[in-house]
């Protein structure tokens, strides 16, 4: 089946669905250890009373890294150009702090693909109070393959998707920062494959936690942002996207110094 990203469904077709082990399972409040990730909000809240629909990773003051296809629930500004609202708040609530960038996709990126699947917001007010994540070096997945250093990798996703539903409703969500970890599973040369682990309790990621990021074990070194998975349940493998190779380091380099 084609992978599915990861972006908030409408509750009116999650009710009566059988429910899966879904997203950030196994996984606790982030609370202030990941600050850098943040959440994009949509204009006006959705049926459920809730916000955000897709995740972000700040890599430098003025610059959020996220998902090309996340565009798709982006607002327009009065410039008509895709204008995101973006909160770094643990907890989204009505009222939080929220900054405004513009949304600029990966040209390179089409809707049939999950190919360049990138996209960054761009702030016009520097944010000063929070350290961006760590960018990898080119080719530093594959270096560390050929050391034998990923089989028993641990990685750290953060978003602010769906977390483990209530009866009768598929996915749930809360406005907040969750994280967790998950296994290793195989690499491409576009793709950081991540699988939950039962033996290791690996959670995983879900609608919602598309963009976000997928840390190197407990640092800030930013390796993949989360793009989709196998299976509509999101039970099954994590598909995302590596950031330390020539292709996706050809579009990052428009906006930050890389490593």
């Amino acid at each position: 089946m084609r992978f599915v990203p990861f972006v908030l469904i409408p509750a009116a077709l999650l009710i009566g669905v059988a429910s899966p082990a879904a997203a950030i399972t196994n996984g606790t409040a982030d609370g202030t250890d990941h600050p850098e990730v943040g959440a994009l909000l949509a204009d006006k809240p959705h049926s459920d009373g809730t916000w955000s629909f897709c995740t972000g990773t700040l890599i430098s003051p003025t610059v959020l890294l996220t998902a090309a296809h996340c565009g798709e629930d982006v607002g327009k500004g009065k410039d008509g150009k895709k204008t995101a609202r973006v909160t770094f708040a643990t907890k989204y609530r009505k009222g939080d702090k929220v900054h405004t960038g513009r949304f600029v996709a990966d040209s390179r990126y089409r809707d049939s693909s999950e190919l360049h699947d990138m996209a960054v917001v761009l702030f016009d007010t520097p944010i000063t109070d929070i350290t961006p994540a760590e960018l990898p070096a080119e080719g530093m997945l594959d270096d560390l393959k050929a050391r034998d250093g990923l089989k028993t990798a641990q990685f750290t996703p953060v978003g602010y998707g769906s977390l483990n539903p209530k009866k009768g409703i598929r996915y749930v969500y809360t406005d907040t920062r969750n994280r967790t970890s998950i296994s290793f599973k195989s690499l491409t040369p576009r793709w950081l494959k991540l699988s939950l682990n039962p033996a290791k309790k690996d959670g995983g990621t879900c609608y919602g936690d598309s963009g976000g990021p997928n840390f190197l074990g407990e640092s800030h070194l930013l390796v993949a942002t989360t793009i989709s998975g196998d299976d509509e349940a999101c039970r099954s493998t994590n598909l995302d996207y590596r950031l330390d190779t020539a292709t996706a380091r050809a579009f990052l380099g428009k906006f930050v110094t890389l490593p």
